[in-house]
């Protein structure tokens, strides 16, 4: 399914009702997930999170933009934050399945419609734009509301869509495509939005101009072409401004981090720390704009507990929470994961459902007259019980008094360990839904030759999935071995027995789900991939049980 992510920031953040009327247009088009609303008074700016398949998407951007052109007058509008109309600027982000290419084509297919139906001046900017002289929001930008009404007449300003005309009330729109963008805003112990603005230029990318002397006020120094000389900020793919907020009281370096690969949040954060402290200026904490994709949280806990030389094989949770303190996300207001993390809001609850579960409701469904969660999701839970011991083991070894020195081997094991008994948890929901699907498909009706076909042809594919999950049940849980070997070796030696324990349960995910990957083979037509299947399992089995074998013969030794 192709996916795309829009992220209209609206020039309102502090009448409730009007934001509501706009995010109401976008919920109105069925197909379309909103993901979160993020109102900033200081700014007076509404940045909006939505996401559907491109053409719900394009349609839900349309009718927002067109309700917040309606409900928003921009003669009356006062922010922090650089603007030029009602929706300010409106990117496509592309999610899944869909190339940046196609991403810009409807980019531009949404700004003619806003130009021509809305009569809105339409620019284009990022990879939406042909041109490379204009596509930079900033520049495009630049001189703002005020400043357009003289812009749009210039001849290498003339919108890319709709009239050159600038509309007073509703001011003009920037509709782009661009990769994912994280909104960061840093907080500081001070409210001089001249110095915020000294650390912005120590770490933008595009740095600050020359001058002679007096680095503020001195004379520019220009190049041979008669164009300013730069001195270059310390991180790339950042953009970044000073300004005061008056409701929080303090100034904040405000960030657009346009490739977090290149410049992830955390090292945003330690770099204007640094920055701020050389300059007698303390960050007190941060905060998110919009939404963030989980890798950036989990790398963030990540990068803070090895400052520390603490185990990073943290459970997601535990790395989600150390981000957000480290960087001091919860100082302004509260911040909640769910409702932050794009990942999370984009999950479907039913594909959790038992994990979900507490322990003795787990039990209970699994004693009910129901016939899943069966022995297929019970061996896969085995096998996160087995890893996370192993977990266990490495985490408690990494902290062990007088093994500081091997805290690095440790935490590696235990982020292997974190990482078999995460795939684990997904496969004991996914055995009971392949099981449902199975169950599904032997109820579609038969009453025509057409009819059995599709039944017969759904229900090879459903039993085709039902041996591929245990299959990989067994995969992993075979994997997970090796981390519970090597904790049994050498991990603390006061967990010894949680070693062996944890050996025992990931034999029996093993062979548990062989049970189910060869009752399911009986019934699936092509043979030649049942016996690859069914070979390939007797050996996991097979090694399975010499691997227990040779584990409890390291615990049992240790023991006496």
């Amino acid at each position: 399914m192709q996916l795309l992510e829009c992220v209209p920031n609206f020039s309102e953040g502090r009448d409730l009702a009007v934001i509501k009327q706009i995010t109401d247009e976008i919920e109105s088009v069925d197909g379309v997930r909103l993901l979160n609303v993020d109102p900033g008074k200081a700014t007076n700016r509404t940045v909006v999170t939505f996401v559907g398949q491109p053409e719900e998407v394009i349609e839900a951007a349309f009718l927002a933009i067109k309700k917040a052109g309606e409900v928003i007058d921009m003669r009356k509008h006062h922010g922090e934050h650089p603007r030029m109309g009602a929706t300010d600027v409106c990117p496509l982000i592309p999610i899944s399945g869909i190339s940046m290419e196609e991403t810009a084509e409807y980019a531009r297919r949404l700004a003619q419609r806003v130009g021509e139906e809305l009569k809105i001046p339409a620019y284009l900017y990022e990879h939406a734009q042909p041109n490379k002289d204009r596509n930079n929001l900033s520049v495009i930008r630049a001189g703002e509301y005020e400043g357009f009404f003289k812009k749009i007449k210039q001849p290498e300003w003339k919108p890319d869509f709709g009239p050159v005309e600038f509309d007073a009330k509703r001011g003009a729109t920037v509709i782009g495509a661009r990769d994912f963008l994280v909104a960061y805003n840093v907080n500081l112990n001070t409210t001089s939005v001249r110095r915020a603005n000294s650390i912005a230029f120590d770490v933008r990318e595009a740095g600050r101009v020359m001058r002679e002397g007096d680095p503020i006020n001195g004379k520019i120094i220009t190049g041979k072409d008669g164009k300013p000389l730069t001195i270059p900020g310390s991180l790339k793919a950042v953009k970044a401004i000073g300004w005061y907020i008056e409701e929080y009281g303090i100034a904040q370096i405000s960030m657009n981090l346009t490739n977090i690969q290149v410049t992830p949040v955390h090292k945003a954060f330690d770099e204007v720390c640094e920055k701020a402290s050389a300059r007698g200026i303390r960050v007190t904490g941060s905060e998110l704009v919009g939404l963030i994709p989980l890798k950036a949280m989990l790398d963030a806990g990540r990068y803070f507990l090895a400052k520390q030389q603490r185990s990073t094989g943290q459970s997601e949770a535990e790395l989600i929470r150390i981000a957000i303190k480290s960087m001091g996300l919860d100082e302004l207001s509260p911040f909640k994961p769910k409702e932050r993390i794009i990942e999370y809001l984009l999950r479907d609850k039913a594909d959790s459902k038992l994990v979900s579960m507490t322990l003795s409701g787990f039990a209970d469904e699994t004693a009910s007259e129901s016939p899943a969660p069966g022995g297929g999701s019970i061996s896969a839970y085995a096998g996160v019980l087995g890893a996370s011991l192993a977990t266990m083991v490495a985490n408690l070894s990494s902290h062990k008094k007088g093994w500081d020195n091997r805290w690095r081997e440790f935490s590696e094991w235990a982020e292997k360990g974190q990482h078999y008994k995460n795939e684990l948890l997904k496969l004991v929901d996914q055995d009971t839904i392949a099981f449902n699907r199975i169950m599904d498909a032997f109820g579609l009706p038969k009453g025509t030759a057409e009819e059995k076909a599709a039944r017969d042809e759904a229900i090879q594919s459903a039993t085709r999935y039902a041996i591929e999950v245990p299959f990989s049940v067994m995969k992993l849980a075979h994997q997970s071995m090796e981390v519970i070997r090597a904790m049994a070796e050498t991990g603390n030696p006061n967990s010894v027995t949680d070693a062996g324990v944890a050996a025992l349960c990931a034999r029996t995910a093993v062979l548990g789900a062989f049970l189910n990957v060869r009752i399911n083979a009986a019934g699936y037509h092509d043979k030649s991939y049942t016996a690859e299947v069914l070979a390939e399992g007797q050996a996991l089995s097979q090694m399975a049980m010499d691997r227990e074998a040779e584990i409890l013969e390291i615990v049992n030794g240790k023991i006496v």
